[in-house]
């Protein structure tokens, strides 16, 4: 007689998931059953860059910011690949709710190819360019040398960043957001290991300074590529990619590009608003570049868990249009606004309380510590609203509806942030606090017009 797995086993546990229809049951459970591993995963990409500041932090302010610097470019560059991800993931989700696995598997074929080319203009920008790009935010010789040089690693490395990153949407787009999780506690841990090692030279090591932060970043990242590729093609994973029969598919290339370049453009425009704004805060001198700095990692471990809830509410918005079920969709985006608004205001109140022990983390200079409470003070105004801004742009994203999402992105940097940004603080006395505020304004406008968008129910009867 044939022995029946036990319900908690770790291997029926990973079965069940791969067999889990998300468009069916409570839509509470399925929601956190995708997120927590999404808020892991997610935390943990911020985590590497985190990690890294607190030791960049030893090698002083100017280190702090020609990583900082040079750091928005590397986001500007993610915030445009996970722009393209957001086609696939839509493509990829429809298919799935609709029970298609053929052309889920035909799509995430096509996203890899698109990943590679990505990954050759990204390389090509970063050996001819990488020194411009600082200097359109700083004419400091020491931050341009330093940031430079983070920057071209970066970018030359840049494949690695691009493929796990399309690997994790396509696992996470299917249903599977385990397998990445998983991956990220592996490449993680091995990043958090090196860093220090590669930085300062500890034991067999050379000493590469904050050049060693990059190359920390690139190595760990190619492990994560690895081991994607391993979940892909083989058992645990929910697709069982296989490139036999391939073949060049420009109408799904060009449907993952129409649907994705808006979220791109979105993505470009929050992370060159980041770089415009570096620009600003540059005159007022490194102190305040490097508090500034601070300020946004310690908001990237805020957006991170709203942006996995958000991205667990699209997978599940995706997949529920699939499935021909509008409303549970719509019902699990909001759901996922309140998680995300409930977590933003618990941790606003910690980081307001306790803002001076948690700057210091980062920090070993007492001259920054009070600007950098001031930015951080400001910002939480705006986190308040980050799950009516995040949690919606990720669910109208999973919807394939990522025009009004750019559309928002545009006039949210173009006509508040950065109009603002410049004026405020030569119109009035509040110098570059000014800048913070005109951020801070960015977020809650952003958010209220995602709110009266989404209320319309046009997303609904988006085709892809």
């Amino acid at each position: 007689m044939t022995k029946k797995p036990k319900e908690g086993n770790g291997d029926g546990l990973a079965a069940r998931r791969l067999r889990q229809d998300w468009t069916q049951g409570s839509i509470f459970k399925n929601l956190l059953l995708l997120s927590w591993p999404m808020a892991i995963t997610q935390s943990l990409m911020t985590l590497g860059p985190t990690i890294d500041m607190i030791w960049v932090g030893k090698l002083g302010a100017t280190a702090i910011a020609a990583v900082g610097v040079s750091g928005v470019a590397v986001q500007l560059a993610q915030g445009a690949m996970m722009g393209l991800t957001a086609g696939m993931r839509a493509l990829i989700a429809r298919s799935i709710g609709s029970k298609d696995m053929e052309t889920a598997n035909r799509v995430a074929q096509q996203a890899i190819v698109v990943s590679m080319i990505y990954s050759i203009l990204i390389a090509f920008i970063g050996i001819f360019f990488s020194e411009e790009i600082i200097r359109l935010v700083t004419q400091n010789p020491d931050i341009i040398s330093m940031g430079a040089v983070y920057l071209r690693i970066q970018f030359i490395g840049g494949a690695t960043m691009s493929f796990r990153m399309m690997m994790d949407s396509i696992m996470q787009a299917s249903g599977d957001s385990m397998n990445p999780m998983q991956i990220a506690i592996v490449f993680r841990i091995f990043h958090i290991a090196l860093c220090p090692f590669m930085i300062f030279g500890w034991w067999i090591f050379p000493k590469l300074g904050v050049s060693g932060a990059a190359y920390t970043s690139v190595i760990s990242q190619t492990l994560g590529v690895v081991l994607g590729l391993r979940v892909l093609f083989g058992a645990k994973s929910r697709l069982r990619l296989s490139f036999k029969g391939f073949r060049f598919d420009i109408s799904i290339i060009w449907r993952i590009v129409r649907i994705g370049f808006p979220a791109l453009i979105a993505g470009i425009q929050r992370n060159l608003n980041q770089f415009i704004l570096q620009r600003f805060l540059a005159p007022f001198g490194t102190i305040v570049l490097a508090a500034h700095t601070i300020a946004q990692r310690l908001e990237m471990l805020i957006l991170m868990p709203a942006m996995a809830i958000g991205m667990g509410a699209g997978v599940l918005v995706g997949q529920n249009l699939g499935a021909k079920q509008p409303q549970r969709a719509e019902r699990s985006a909001w759901l996922a606004v309140g998680l995300v608004e409930v977590f933003a205001i618990l941790a606003s109140a910690v980081l307001f309380f306790w803002s001076t022990p948690v700057i210091r983390i980062f920090n070993s200079d007492p001259a920054l510590d009070e600007t950098a409470k001031q930015f951080l003070h400001i910002a939480i105004v705006g986190w308040l609203l980050i799950g009516f801004m995040f949690v919606l742009m990720n669910s109208l994203q999973g919807a394939g509806d990522t025009v009004p999402t750019m559309i928002i992105s545009i006039i949210t940097t173009w006509l508040i942030t950065i109009p603002f940004a410049y004026f405020l603080p030569k119109w009035t006395n509040w110098g570059v606090i000014g800048i913070r505020w005109a951020m801070t304004a960015s977020t809650v406008v952003g958010g209220l017009a995602n709110v009266i968008y989404f209320r319309t129910g046009k997303w609904k009867t988006r085709r892809v």
